[in-house]
């Protein structure tokens, strides 16, 4: 009773108004779960650009990486890792501190593959990646808080944009076997941009109204894909233009 009444003083006051309409939960414990993702996907972010920095700066890395066996068998593993953490992270995320350190090994593995990608791109081409991707992610963040105030819901996308990385996959092993050009290249980078723009929506839509409090390592982990993958696809473009 003395909840209720406490809750509705303090939407009268407009103090913690609710996210959306049909909000139940208290918007202080959902902001600061909010906080909390924003947190721990801004690290995330910092120490993925630090690895990458390293392997971009540090040029025996590269060459290593590119030209000799035991570094383009190391490249192979680096990338597959991110994908066997996965497994274990859900599993152990909500375990402490396992899902942390699980957590770091996916950021410090993908910030090697980021970093590697970037090391053959000139530095005019990824500045202009990272300008364009902060400039998205920001946006659409903002936009996505916005729209949920006003009562829209983005749960929907779900399956189409399933469906339609399901396509992108197809498409990308499609080029690998029989790469198709330059324009080809950029066509792709075009269409992962749109699919992960929507991916921010989607997935800023699930932290506001989805997302569990335990479900802290996973949603800042699904938001931090989101970031990196549209950065890649954005990379790519400039990188098919600038060629």
């Amino acid at each position: 009773m003395w909840q209720t009444a406490f809750w509705k003083d303090d939407v009268e006051t407009g103090v913690g108004r609710p996210l959306y309409p049909t909000m139940l939960e208290s918007p202080e414990l959902r902001w600061g779960f909010i906080r909390k993702i924003y947190s721990i996907l801004t690290i995330q972010l910092l120490i993925t650009v630090a690895v990458a920095a390293i392997v971009v700066t540090v040029h025996p890395i590269a060459v290593f990486f590119s030209t000799t066996p035991a570094g383009l068998a190391l490249y192979i593993i680096l990338i597959i890792i991110p994908f066997i953490v996965l497994c274990p992270l859900h599993y152990y995320s909500e375990r402490h501190p396992w899902n942390y350190f699980l957590l770091a090994i996916f950021t410090v593995s993908l910030g090697f593959s980021v970093g590697l990608t970037c090391a053959f791109t000139s530095g005019k081409v990824i500045l202009e990646s990272v300008i364009l991707t902060t400039a998205v992610v920001v946006s659409l963040t903002l936009y996505t808080f916005w729209a949920a105030k006003k009562g829209h819901d983005f749960n929907f996308l779900g399956p189409f944009l399933f469906g339609a990385i399901f396509v992108l996959m197809i498409f990308a092993f499609i080029q690998l076997l029989f790469p198709l050009g330059k324009i080809s290249v950029m066509i792709y980078g075009c269409l992962a941009s749109i699919i992960f723009c929507g991916y921010i929506i989607y997935d800023t839509d699930n932290l506001i109204k989805r997302f569990s409090y335990d479900e802290y390592i996973w949603a800042s982990v699904s938001l931090y894909l989101d970031v990196i993958n549209l950065f890649l696809s954005v990379l790519t473009i400039f990188r098919a233009v600038d060629s």
